[in-house]
């Protein structure tokens, strides 16, 4: 009996921990209070119509629009520097010079020569033209005749070769006076002063980098471009269309450098990396950017019109694939699985599974459940997309 009693004793608190358990899991299931658990403080945004720029990152290399290595076409002593190292010259504007004196004295021997056979040409048609008179009166052979106007011929190809000689030596000589074959900055000089330098050198005199404008070559996975190239032909299309924008950021994306536009786009995929290399252009007056400098370009693609938008800390991945947690009337959390689509500075468009007005909690979502009652902590608007 005594363990009869026993038995009682203990079925009936499991009836009472039954019933506790009942009320605790089970009732009032609209209530503040599901599965034991008290309706958690969560912020909430409501899902908004906008127009989202579409945007896609790439790391770049700035590079010059111009560059050229200054060399000397002739060879012999370099006299004199006519610049400063990183200075900004223009076309045309004088660099170097080269000892002049050699190619002087060759442009003199050539015009001495072509003065010497154009004093030859000009005595040989006097006598041509006295043969012709005598010819004309059978007073001399026409042999002789033929012979003298051959000789004319002849002195007359001497003069035009003198002439040639003359002026490619006036043209070593102008070769002795190098300058800028265009307008950028210099770099560090090569050689100093009373060098032997020649037109074989490698290294030449100075480098010149034209960075106003500059460019900007980045790369972008293959997947983009159909995307891409869809830009340009609206162009093509439209020549009045603006070309597609490109931002220039720091390494890190904290700071701006400079707005451009996409200039072209590389004629194949790299099939070792699976991207393509795209070049854009920028004014770049203020001189942020600099050759060989690392930075991440953003190109404009598109703009997606009229889309549902939440804040990126709404969408939330789970075994069941991507949802949020949208709050009714009621203030009941439902589970709502969503597609979504690009997300732009903390932006998320929603392409399908929810509707413009609509609440999501966006933050407080690691304590909720689907049908549990939230309290409302904060509410604001899903932000503007950057444009």
């Amino acid at each position: 009996m005594p363990g009869d009693k026993r038995r009682i004793v203990w079925f009936a608190v499991g009836l009472a921990a039954m019933g506790f358990a009942w009320r605790v899991f089970f009732s009032d299931a609209d209530g503040p209070r599901r599965g034991g658990m008290e309706a958690p403080p969560v912020r909430v945004a409501g899902a908004r119509i906008q127009d989202v720029p579409h945007y896609l990152s790439g790391l770049g290399l700035v590079q010059a629009s111009s560059d050229v290595l200054v060399t000397s076409r002739v060879d012999g002593e370099l006299v004199r520097l006519h610049f400063t190292e990183g200075q900004r010259v223009g076309a045309g504007d004088l660099l170097a010079e080269i000892d002049p004196r050699p190619f002087q004295a060759k442009l003199d021997e050539a015009l001495g020569s072509l003065a010497r056979d154009e004093a030859q040409l000009q005595n040989a048609r006097h006598d041509l033209a006295r043969y012709a008179k005598l010819a004309g009166g059978d007073f001399i052979a026409g042999q002789q005749y033929e012979s003298q106007r051959s000789l004319v011929r002849q002195y007359e190809g001497i003069v035009e070769a003198d002439k040639a000689a003359a002026s490619a030596a006036r043209l070593q000589l102008e070769y002795s006076r190098i300058t800028a074959p265009a307008s950028g900055r210099l770099g560090l000089k090569q050689v100093d002063v009373g060098n032997q330098i020649k037109s074989s050198d490698a290294g030449g005199l100075v480098r010149i980098t034209e960075t106003v404008p500059c460019d900007v070559v980045f790369t972008l996975p293959e997947k983009f471009t159909p995307l891409v190239l869809s830009a340009l032909r609206e162009r093509e299309r439209n020549p009045q269309a603006p070309c597609p924008p490109v931002e220039v950021w720091d390494k890190e994306e904290n700071s701006l450098l400079a707005a451009g536009e996409l200039l072209s786009v590389d004629n194949q995929i790299d099939p070792a990396t699976n991207t393509i290399k795209l070049k854009a252009r920028f004014a770049n007056s203020d001189e942020r950017l600099y050759p060989n400098q690392f930075v991440v370009a953003r190109l404009k693609a598109r703009t997606l019109k009229d889309a549902v938008t939440v804040p990126a800390s709404a969408v939330q991945i789970g075994m069941r694939g991507t949802y949020v947690y949208v709050i009714d009337e009621k203030g009941v959390t439902r589970v709502r699985e969503v597609t979504p689509g690009i997300t732009v500075g903390g932006i998320s468009v929603i392409d399908r599974g929810l509707r413009a007005g609509e609440r999501v909690v966006t933050d407080g979502v690691d304590r909720l459940r689907d049908g549990l009652s939230a309290v409302i902590a904060a509410s604001a608007e899903t932000p503007a997309a950057a444009r």
